[in-house]
């Protein structure tokens, strides 16, 4: 499932979904099937409470969209990402060991992409930007500009989290080389929303991991940016108008954040109108244009990087939250956002726990961390594209060390749990690396 997140999508198809999906249903039927061979509870109470939070006002949301195949295909989407295959994520992922080697893949898809991007950079073959064919998209083309940077960032939250932990000196070596190379693609994509999310959740896990580590990672982060900017000159000019675009959003907003301001109000005067229940899953793009203002253009222009120009519609108000208000209302957004906070509140004590124990920091920075950065990414993007399965990915990864890995929430499998299965193979591993 992540490996195909590493094949080019077509330049002329819709953004959707993809390959990986239909995968990640095979994943999910992989998983009923060994729970059924097994004849085991899938779930402890915990976990079931946390991960179905919001079926139910899915299922509401569902009945109030305009179609019953909008209805559907909306709430489809939705326990895709949220909640069916981060179950079977973290279902499959039996001890720290899984979850390391997840983390590492995630690393390697960054890399493997960045690696496109940093090529469709040099020669010109990226994205529009400004004019110019420069913008690092990866394998996703100018229909998904935030699917590698997406990628990327997840990948450098990854690699962070585990150079950060108490491993070997090796292989918190090649992490840390892993994180500071995946900077430069992440420049290079020119996205402002994943900038600020990564650069929040790096501080967080840095914290996280000590003042002291913080302070010495960050000077070499400084002394990076100083390098390849002011040195070698690495998009300096484009780099440097980005991010000073980024404290102009209220003085002089570009048009790219003024439609995002426009489909913002959109949604919120959908919620105007119906607080509690919302105006139904995929109802926003039907009704965007009785509530936004004249100042909404009529589409994002996109070309380059292997597809020819075209005017992609707006059809979602760009900010996770404000969706899911619009179209779910109070009821979705607060079952939506009460699962989320239960996983940060149960993955952050297991954190506090790995820090005193000094086992499995590395998966806390991990999970904890790419948590932080889909909740912060939320208020600038939502769910989308080729590349929202690996959302769904880590939401599993983060479920998994919230629920289990953390040893919050034992999961009875066979003769023992699937914590102490997981703490059993962690303490034989780690004696190995001593």
């Amino acid at each position: 499932m992540v490996a195909l997140l590493a094949l080019p999508v077509s330049p002329t198809a819709e953004s959707g979904a993809g390959p990986a999906d239909a995968v990640s249903g095979l994943v999910v039927l992989y998983c009923v099937i060994r729970l059924l061979r097994e004849r085991r509870r899938p779930l402890s109470r915990t976990a079931a409470a946390v991960l179905g939070l919001p079926v139910a006002a899915l299922a509401v949301a569902a009945v109030g969209a305009s179609s019953p195949v909008a209805g559907l295909t909306g709430m489809g989407r939705y326990l895709q990402v949220f909640v069916v295959v981060p179950a079977a994520v973290l279902l499959l992922v039996r001890d720290r060991r899984d979850f390391r080697l997840l983390a590492w893949a995630l690393v390697a898809l960054a890399g493997w992409q960045g690696a496109i991007g940093v090529h469709q950079y040099a020669t010109g073959t990226g994205a529009s930007y400004q004019g110019a064919d420069i913008r690092a998209v990866g394998t996703f083309g100018p229909a998904d500009v935030m699917g590698m940077a997406t990628i990327v960032s997840f990948g450098l939250v990854c690699a962070l989290g585990l150079a950060l932990g108490r491993a070997s000196a090796r292989q918190r070596a090649v992490a840390a080389g892993c994180a500071l190379a995946l900077l430069l693609p992440l420049a290079l994509s020119f996205s402002r929303g994943a900038w600020i999310a990564t650069a929040v959740t790096c501080s967080v896990q840095l914290v996280l991991a000590g003042l002291r580590r913080a302070l010495v990672v960050g000077a070499v982060v400084a002394a990076v940016g100083v390098i390849l900017v002011g040195g070698f000159g690495v998009g300096s000019a484009q780099l440097q108008e980005r991010i000073s675009s980024i404290t102009r959003v209220t003085d002089a907003p570009d048009q790219s954040v003024t439609d995002r301001y426009t489909m913002w109000a959109a949604a919120v005067g959908m919620w105007r109108e119906q607080p509690l229940m919302g105006v139904g899953l995929k109802g926003f793009p039907e009704q965007r244009d009785a509530h936004a203002s004249l100042a909404l253009s009529a589409g994002s222009d996109t070309e380059g990087a292997g597809a020819a120009f075209r005017r992609q519609p707006l059809l979602s108000p760009h900010n996770m939250y404000l969706l899911v208000l619009a179209e779910q209302g109070l009821v979705g957004l607060l079952a939506l956002a009460g699962s989320w906070l239960a996983l940060l509140v149960c993955g952050l004590r297991g954190l506090v726990r790995a820090r005193g124990s000094g086992r499995g920091l590395d998966c806390a920075l991990v999970g904890c961390g790419l948590l932080v950065w889909q909740l912060t990414d939320f208020a600038y993007a939502d769910i989308g594209g080729p590349s929202t399965v690996l959302t769904a990915v880590c939401f599993g990864v983060v479920a998994w060390w919230a629920l289990v890995g953390s040893g919050a929430v034992p999961v009875r499998a066979g003769a023992g749990s699937v914590t102490a299965r997981a703490g059993a193979a962690d303490e034989a591993e780690e004696a190995g690396t001593r």
